[in-house]
């Protein structure tokens, strides 16, 4: 344990038994517990582990599919003190007053957060992805609404990362060229009738359909981040009949769920989250994670506090908070595929080789591991898409929460049903 870290570890010690001599019964050491609710992609046991020993503090994770946790986030807010998930829960959440403010003078390494959060660009030459960038709800303004003008409150940690698109098998579907050849187009190709899957999460689902509708030249959209209900339409009666006609062979609720489905051969291109596609490389499955010639869907975790959490629960929340951007966290999700808002901490964690294949789109000069110290990458395999500043220039679309949202959900659940 490094010496930051034993003094991280001895102030939120210090501050529970501070609270403790006020009501012990409340705040025992063997009772205190920090609650966190999400997803597959963040809540793994060796994060907690790590978590629990560096900080001193018992940590209880909840993970499940992405649309069953927000609803529990969003209507049970007594059931959670920290959420983590994905920018397009936000506005649910904040609309149902499930969060609480975090106080931006809290977040010790808010300094070294990258501007993709705060400006919605990794760089001056990237493009502004449609949507809900993530700065357009980090800050909190004086009206209570979320928008990009600074203030001292935040709605969300930015944390975890990512640029998704699609995965496919190698063995049926010949290699595509990143930025050229592989498109989202290739969900709704006729050739992988069958085998074809989304994930089933509404505000995520709904844009890799529309931006593979949009690459196979069957709709145009006015607003990609902001369909209206006639585009929504259009675009679910091409879902429908297809589906009908058995092109989908389902939709996936978890990470989990999406690698099975491959792995089993079920499907040979699918919806994908980066962790998926490293899981099944270590697997031996040849899958790759695409680099769309359209652009991707890119999201930016976010960590929320409950607005029922209080007290010291409140301040080991924050200890938990500042622990994901102090290093080690950051470089154990990168063997995932995901980025974090202060890579430059978590770089001393990596080694060169690792560094450089997946911050710097470099060919692996040896083999490297998933977060399950299984071989995710072979020597010379080069990170599809390159570098994290070239992923984060070609961004389509954010996941978002439209105007539209509850429109979206009923015809979805028509899809699901058809």
């Amino acid at each position: 344990m490094t010496k930051q870290m034993r003094r991280r570890k001895f102030l939120v010690q210090s501050a529970l038994g501070a609270a403790s001599t006020v009501a012990p019964t409340v705040f025992a050491r063997t009772t205190f517990v920090v609650r966190v609710l999400g997803t597959h992609v963040t809540l793994q046991e060796a994060l907690r582990q790590q978590a629990q020993q560096d900080l001193g503090i018992s940590l209880e994770f909840s993970p499940g599919g992405s649309a069953a946790v927000l609803h529990q986030a969003s209507t049970r807010p007594e059931s959670f003190d920290l959420y983590e998930q994905w920018s397009d829960s936000i506005n649910v959440l904040w609309q149902a007053r499930a969060i609480q403010p975090l106080q931006v003078s809290r977040i010790e390494r808010w300094l070294d957060v990258n501007p993709l959060a705060k400006t919605g660009r990794l760089t001056s030459g990237a493009r502004y992805g449609a949507g809900d960038s993530p700065e357009r709800i980090l800050y909190v303004q004086r009206d209570g609404t979320l928008a990009g003008r600074p203030t001292a409150q935040i709605s969300y940690l930015p944390y975890v990362h990512n640029a998704d698109s699609f995965g496919y098998d190698t063995r049926v579907i010949p290699r595509g060229t990143a930025y050229e050849t592989e498109s989202w187009a290739w969900l709704l190709d006729e050739r992988y009738r069958g085998k074809v899957a989304l994930v089933n999460q509404p505000t995520i689902g709904v844009f890799d359909a529309a931006l593979a509708a949009r690459a196979a030249g069957l709709l145009s959209f006015r607003d990609l981040g902001d369909l209206s209900e006639a585009e929504l339409d259009a675009l679910f009666s091409i879902l429908i009949d297809l589906k009908k006609r058995g092109h989908f062979r389902g939709a996936w609720r978890s990470v989990p769920d999406s690698v099975a489905m491959m792995e089993r051969g079920e499907v040979v291109v699918e919806s994908m989250f980066s962790p998926a596609a490293s899981a099944l490389a270590g697997a031996g499955v040849p899958c790759v994670y695409a680099a769309p010639k359209e652009g991707y869907r890119a999201w930016h975790g976010v960590m929320c506090l409950s607005s029922k959490t209080t007290s010291a629960t409140k301040d080991a929340a924050y200890a938990y908070m500042n622990w994901w951007l102090s290093g080690w966290p950051g470089a154990f999700i990168a063997r995932q595929g995901y980025y974090i808002s202060t890579p430059h901490l978590s770089r001393p964690y990596l080694s060169d080789e690792e560094w450089d294949y997946w911050y710097g789109g470099r060919p692996a000069r040896q083999a490297l591991m998933n977060t399950n110290r299984q071989i995710a990458v072979r020597p010379g395999q080069v990170r599809n898409g390159g570098s994290y500043e070239r992923r984060f220039s070609n961004i389509a679309v954010w996941n978002t929460v439209m105007p539209t949202y509850e429109y979206s959900l009923q015809r979805w659940a028509e899809f699901l049903t058809a």
